[in-house]
């Protein structure tokens, strides 16, 4: 049995409790943990772990009041090739940061060097994981969660996908080290992972490209949406300008990142053909 297609104005209500539960919920919670925690080198894991909660809150809330309350309600239903759509976009964008990074040393525009390691590096290297796994999964659920798989089934694709990206971009504009090319840059990101759920129908490919990047950068020493996270004792240093290097925001603020989430649109547009109906996505 299928939920009836809500009209117009049931859309707006849908979205704006949405989106009025993840703004309160991230207003709430974000502070409150910070004052918990109570120093700056932690913001990184408040922001990914105030992103979860007020993700899962959001979706829980509106898919349990409109829908049926199923994973399959949000995207995250598991069929059997949720397993490939997941790695598939994690070693994906994993290679992609590894083309830019290894690519940029073996060319002689950027060098490792040491610097003050972990106390415990193995340890801070899985704790980093899990944390940018948790921001990954937050962020998805948050921005192509609900409310955006709605909208694409009321308005279409192009329609949705555009704005959100642009919006995703946006949401990152007060991180630390932030430019308007970096943001740019962003945005293309939300569009291209907006684009991966349209493909499959569900958020396990997005969430594999989101976190394939997000953990490869700071393994390799540089620092991530303007963020550094000190994990294995050394460092990318670059020979080259902003423009290539992407400067204190990381990567993601060069023209290197422009090409190579352009050629994600085009792996993502030949490994997943698009749908002809929506699968059914079990819980």
């Amino acid at each position: 049995m299928t939920t009836p297609a809500p009209d117009k104005l049931g859309v707006i209500l849908r979205v704006s409790l949405y989106v009025l539960i993840g703004w309160l919920s991230l207003a709430i919670l974000a502070p409150l943990m910070f004052w918990i925690v109570g120093t700056r080198d932690t913001y990184f894991l408040v922001a990914a772990l105030a992103t979860f909660s007020a993700a899962a809150l959001a979706n829980a809330i509106t898919v349990r009041i409109y829908e049926r309350g199923r994973l399959a309600d949000l995207g995250l239903g598991w069929t059997p090739t949720s397993t490939k759509e997941f790695f598939t976009g994690m070693i994906a964008a994993a290679l992609a940061a590894l083309v830019i990074l290894l690519g940029a040393v073996l060319a002689g525009a950027a060098y490792f060097q040491r610097t003050a390691a972990a106390e415990h590096p193995t340890a801070s290297a899985a704790f980093i994981a899990v944390v940018l796994l948790f921001g990954a999964v937050g962020e998805e659920m948050l921005f192509h969660g609900y409310a955006f798989q709605l909208l694409i089934r009321k308005l279409g694709a192009f329609a949705t996908i555009l704005p959100a990206g642009i919006i995703f971009g946006f949401a990152h504009i007060n991180n630390q080290n932030a430019t308007y090319f970096g943001i740019g840059n962003t945005m293309l990101w939300g569009i291209l992972l907006g684009f991966a759920y349209w493909r499959t129908g569900a958020l396990w490919l997005p969430i594999g490209l989101h976190f394939g990047w997000n953990v490869t950068l700071p393994m390799f020493g540089v620092n991530l949406s303007g963020f550094t996270l000190a994990v294995t004792g050394y460092t990318l240093e670059w020979r080259v300008g902003p423009l290539l290097s992407g400067g204190a925001y990381g990567p993601e603020g060069s023209v290197l990142t422009t090409v190579i989430v352009v050629a994600l649109f085009l792996a993502v547009y030949r490994l997943f053909p698009e749908r002809t109906e929506d699968p059914e996505r079990l819980t």
